[in-house]
């Protein structure tokens, strides 16, 4: 038996026990909305006693979901519209609903998977891969600190990969993000509608694992040489817990990989890597919960008085890729301004 239910950016369908959601906004890399978030959120509510599993996909071949629409929340702020926290609030809620879901959710994260995208998948339990793949926490590009529980799931990737990911926006892709233990499973990109069709015929969770490690197992990826992209020496590069110590590692051990990723932090919003950095280091510590909840304090400082407004203008509007960063420069950033940013929101996020 199926049934279903749409709207014009997310499709929702529950086949047999399974519920199925479909994101579908293919023109925008499906950024999610506030409205796709609270139609998302109650879904989810719903199927939690009702379905044996809920599969998460994309109607798009390009996009699994390339993020949030922080164009649109930027635009709130400029018009001085006090509710543009909300778009947060709800969906760092909806993050740890995925996070603490109490039945198999399988994120089939075919295609671009950034920011928004990753914190609709990374938190639950399955997450399914393809060569086609393509995994970024970009957001220090853009005067934002990597969110939507970055703060508790960078740290646990080993060898200091988080704190790469984090202060380069590096994209990871198809194989390496099961290295990286960012994916759970794999699939080749030709097999996944048949894997789509294998998961909604199954009576219940119990085959789940065995189903996706089938796949992951009789990949072409699996049987092939596959070079990865990952430098071999990130954990060394990369073990300082400061911006600044990161790039003096990088800097004396002058290779070519080095430099070019000293010269891509120093792109970034020297603002947003300390806050980074500091979240980083914090988030060792935290559970998902308290990630999300120390995220969004940062965020009520970050977003309208930050470097955000200016890297979304610069990055995403006017699109001149020159922004202008106040400060402009690492060594200006006062530890005691980093500090202002750390103050507990007067609206604090509640999650249940």
């Amino acid at each position: 038996m199926t049934s279903s239910a749409a709207s014009s950016e997310v499709l929702f369908e529950t086949v047999g026990n399974k519920g199925v959601i479909t994101l579908d906004r293919p023109k925008a890399l499906n950024a999610v909305t506030l409205p796709m978030i609270k139609e998302i959120t109650s879904h989810l509510q719903a199927w939690k006693s009702t379905a044996a599993f809920v599969l998460m996909r994309s109607s798009s071949e390009k996009a699994f979901c390339a993020g949030g629409d922080v164009v649109d929340v930027m635009q709130k702020v400029t018009r001085g519209e006090n509710d543009w926290s909300d778009f947060f609030r709800l969906e760092y809620a909806m993050n740890h609903l995925i996070g603490t879901y109490p039945i198999p959710q399988v994120a089939l994260i075919h295609g671009i998977t950034m920011g928004g995208g990753v914190g609709l998948s990374i938190h639950g339990k399955y997450r399914v891969a393809t060569e086609k793949t393509i995994f970024a926490m970009p957001e220090t590009l853009i005067g934002m600190i990597p969110d939507v529980g970055a703060t508790y799931f960078l740290p646990r990737l080993k060898g200091n990969l988080g704190r790469f990911l984090a202060f380069t926006g590096h994209r990871l892709t198809g194989y390496d993000l099961l290295r990286a233990g960012i994916a759970t499973h794999f699939c080749d990109s030709d097999k996944i509608k048949d894997l789509q069709n294998d998961l909604l015929a199954l009576k219940d969770a119990t085959g789940l694992e065995k189903l996706l490690q089938n796949y992951t197992e009789s990949s072409a990826m699996k049987s092939t040489e596959h070079e990865s992209s990952l430098n071999s020496n990130i954990e060394a590069l990369f073990r300082e817990d400061s911006v600044e110590g990161v790039i003096s590692t990088l800097e004396s051990d002058g290779s070519k990989w080095a430099l070019e990723h000293r010269d891509t932090i120093r792109k970034m919003s020297p603002t947003a890597l300390k806050l980074s950095a500091r979240l980083f280091n914090e988030g060792k510590n935290l559970n998902l919960k308290e990630a999300l909840i120390l995220e969004f304090d940062v965020l009520q400082k970050a977003v309208p008085d930050g470097d955000c407004r200016e890297g979304i203008r610069a990055r995403l509007i006017d699109k001149d890729n020159k922004p202008k960063w106040n400060p402009s420069r690492l060594e200006d950033v006062e530890d005691s301004y980093i500090d202002s940013f750390f103050v507990k929101a007067e609206r604090p996020l509640e999650i249940h």
